[in-house]
């Protein structure tokens, strides 16, 4: 008689373990005021570096610019983010891995003027269906560094706390050849030990 529960028992875990997992995955996606997240992965010769951001971060707001201070103030942002070499730089590698960066990728459509006029029309639809009243926008960004001795990584020195005084915590995640680590930055922290 217990045979026809044993197979709803098994759904009802199940489910629950989905719903955890779900909830788990979530949460590591949280947008957080404060908070910066950083994936740094070495294959071969390449170390990439995929960061996310909320933007009242970097500018102090999460909108697109509306007065001229604030156009300015994100221009320089993304100037900056784009260019993450120029003055201190924002990632710096071991001298004798000799890493230099191949690409720089910055997205944040609130910020980019294409972006803001389908953003204009996505926002009177929404407003006329009242979603995403309390939307936040983030930054994405994609660094790609080639190292012509990739064995000589051994750690990162992470400059975003000098560059944006309103973080508070980088939270980090490392994937290497030799394994993966998670360790979280706080002022004044700067090194991130690469997983080699």
């Amino acid at each position: 008689m217990n045979r026809p529960t044993l197979p709803w028992l098994k759904c009802c875990v199940a489910t629950a373990l989905a719903c955890a997992c779900a909830m788990a995955w979530a949460a590591g996606k949280a947008h957080e005021h404060g908070a910066l997240r950083l994936d740094v992965a070495i294959e071969g010769n390449k170390l990439t570096i995929a960061m996310e951001a909320p933007l009242d971060n970097l500018l102090g707001f999460e909108r697109a610019p509306r007065t001229d201070a604030e156009r300015k103030a994100a221009a320089e942002v993304l100037a900056r983010l784009r260019s993450p070499a120029q003055g201190r730089p924002l990632f710096a590698t071991d001298v004798a891995a000799q890493c230099t960066l191949s690409k720089a990728e910055v997205l944040s459509p609130v910020l980019e003027p294409a972006a803001r006029a389908d953003a204009r029309t996505a926002a009177g639809t929404q407003a006329a269906t009242g979603a995403n009243k309390e939307e936040h926008a983030d930054l994405e960004a994609s660094y790609e560094f080639s190292c012509a001795q990739p064995g000589e990584l051994r750690s990162l020195d992470v400059g975003l706390f000098d560059a944006y005084k309103r973080m508070q915590r980088i939270d980090v995640q490392v994937a290497g050849p030799k394994g993966q680590s998670k360790v979280t930055l706080r002022r004044p922290a700067r090194s991130v030990k690469l997983a080699r």
